[in-house]
């Protein structure tokens, strides 16, 4: 197991005990999160060392790798989704002309291949082999397993719900700076805990996501660790999908089942929710667009 000591963020050595959690989808064990009382970022330490982390991705619950829709928590994410992809394509028109695209941790490919779909120059990159193999024949093109490999720059870059199972923050956030064209712009979407439905459901939190979220950022925290890798944040958008979709698992964690009343119990704490936000902007997961 890895223990952290000091802050990737802020470099702080002051913790304090933040929130014990349960891996629901493949282990069942428990694990101990950490705050810095620097910076607020949350870390979940210790850990598993990172040669063993690809085995908690190893579950058919694990939908991003997947795409397999066995229960209707699995089909409520495949439509959701569908509208979420229309959404990031809008925010990268608005922002951005079309031009060469990287997309770290694509997944299966799905965004990669609506990018395609409206013209721009994809370029993918994913460890998980299985998932990879799926975006390559989604997309034929290939897709990348590591930086390593890359060494052309893009125009956008884009993280979508990746950078808090990325293992190394800096060395990461780095490498992918430097693969950013003058003037390039960077798109970081991680869920939020200091959102509403993350304060209601506690431990039972579904975007804790324990051990494969290994950081759980709030506002200040991001804000830290990208201008620490020059990064400067301009906008930051939300995802008001997400307070639905992670409220209904968070409701399955609580009471071990999935019940008409908890999924309409978990409507109302996903509305609560984004109404909430509303003036605070803590939506349960927001999206940091930041350039060079």
């Amino acid at each position: 197991m890895i223990e952290i000591k000091i802050c990737p963020s802020c470099n702080s050595e002051n913790f304090s005990s933040y929130q014990t959690c349960v891996d629901y989808t493949v282990s069942h064990e428990t694990f101990q999160l950490i705050k810095c009382e620097t910076c607020n970022l949350v870390i979940t330490t210790p850990r598993p060392e990172n040669h063993q982390l690809s085995k908690y991705y190893k579950s058919d619950n694990y939908i991003s790798h997947t795409n397999k829709a066995s229960t209707i928590i699995d089909q409520i994410y495949l439509l959701a989704r569908k509208y979420t992809l229309r959404k990031k394509i809008n925010i990268l028109r608005n922002l951005k002309k079309k031009g060469t695209i990287l997309d770290y941790g694509c997944g299966t490919g799905e965004f990669l291949n609506a990018c395609k779909s409206n013209g721009w120059i994809i370029s993918g990159l994913e460890p998980s082999p299985d998932a990879r193999a799926k975006a390559n024949q989604l997309n034929q093109i290939l897709i990348h397993e590591s930086l390593d490999e890359i060494q052309k720059k893009y125009d956008t870059i884009t993280l979508w719900h990746v950078l808090e199972h990325v293992a190394d923050l800096n060395d990461t956030l780095k490498k992918l700076s430097s693969l950013l064209k003058e003037n390039g712009i960077i798109f970081i979407a991680v869920p939020n805990y200091e959102s509403y439905d993350a304060h209601y459901y506690k431990q039972n939190w579904a975007a804790f996501d324990v051990p494969r979220h290994l950081w759980h950022f709030d506002k200040n925290s991001m804000e830290t660790l990208l201008i620490k890798n020059c990064l400067t944040i301009e906008s930051i958008v939300p995802m008001k999908l997400d307070s639905f979709y992670v409220s209904l698992l968070s409701e399955k964690y609580k009471n071990n089942k999935q019940t008409l009343t908890g999924m309409a119990k978990a409507f109302y704490i996903g509305l609560k929710s984004n109404l909430k936000a509303k003036q605070s902007n803590n939506f349960s997961s927001l999206i940091y667009i930041a350039r060079k």
